[in-house]
């Protein structure tokens, strides 16, 4: 098995960038998530909220600075450096320096309600949860619950084959409203039958060929290249799954479905999520080996 591909999305929330190499620090990929939005009264802002976060896209350009993209407009982000912090409604994360308050309103105009973004200064302090298969020691960006997420490619082309056959079913009885999009009845078959599902709507960090579908999930540890990993948890998934993240288009889909086959303990699961052992350095085509 090898890797795929390596995404790192600098704001949490807003769409990621790919690239050919990423560093893996302790609390994941240098430069992921270390950045999220909260609204005027500090709570935290996110796509599940705000849809049209989906539609920015963030990237790195130094140890410094950041460019946020809103089509064919962008704004470059300094790292607030020095600055006081604000008190923010992030779990386990009560305070964090603000961006300049001209990148805020740039970002609120872009998506129609007012919110601030802040910086994540020092990734130690922020605990991976013991509810979410942390340990001692663990730390985590601002990412939800686990420093990085991988899914394999041999699960989502099994759960396209779901989707293709049983198009025609009705909605699971378990399946829970507030996982789904329904008011707008997205689609993702094609002309053709097929079904066409994008993995950009799981955001992982890690993507994998993989072999058997779903093996990743008894993973106790995975070697990716040098670097060592242990799977904390499969990873619970919500609403954003439904949000189609190019056309920013919303249904049901891949919750309808993947609630048939992979829903227990009141939720529904698609990836895993890992915590590094070792550092270093992952790239594309690095060879996986679950141990």
């Amino acid at each position: 098995m090898q890797v795929t591909q390596i995404r790192i999305y600098p704001v949490k929330s807003l769409g990621g960038v790919d690239v050919e190499t990423a560093r893996v620090e302790p609390w994941g990929l240098e430069g992921d998530r270390r950045w999220a939005l909260v609204d005027e009264m500090g709570e935290r802002v996110t796509a599940r909220e705000v849809n049209a976060l989906l539609g920015l896209r963030a990237q790195i350009i130094d140890d410094e600075t950041i460019r946020i993209h809103a089509g064919r407009e962008s704004i470059l982000v300094d790292t607030p450096l020095g600055l006081p912090p604000v008190p923010v409604g992030i779990a386990r994360q009560g305070f964090a320096p603000p961006a300049d308050q001209d990148v805020s309103e740039w970002i609120s105009d872009r998506v129609g309600r007012p919110m601030r973004l802040v910086w994540q200064e020092d990734p130690q302090v922020r605990r991976v949860s013991g509810a979410h298969g942390g340990q001692e020691g663990d730390t985590l960006s601002l990412a939800d619950a686990g420093p990085l997420l991988l899914t394999s490619q041999a699960s989502l082309a099994r759960l396209e084959e779901w989707l293709v056959a049983e198009a025609d079913e009705p909605d699971p009885q378990d399946l829970d409203p507030e996982d789904v999009s329904a008011a707008v009845a997205g689609s993702v078959m094609t002309a053709e039958g097929g079904a066409s599902l994008s993995m950009a709507r799981f955001r992982p960090n890690l993507v994998i060929d993989g072999q058997e579908p779903f093996a990743e999930d008894d993973w106790p540890t995975v070697r990716i290249g040098d670097v060592e990993f242990r799977t904390a948890e499969t990873c619970d998934r919500c609403v954003m799954t439904t949000i189609d993240p190019d056309t920013l288009e919303r249904g049901k889909e891949p919750m309808r479905t993947l609630a048939r086959h992979r829903r227990w303990d009141g939720k529904t699961w698609f990836g895993t999520r890992l915590v590094p052992l070792t550092q270093g350095e992952l790239s594309v085509g690095d060879d996986v080996v679950p141990a």
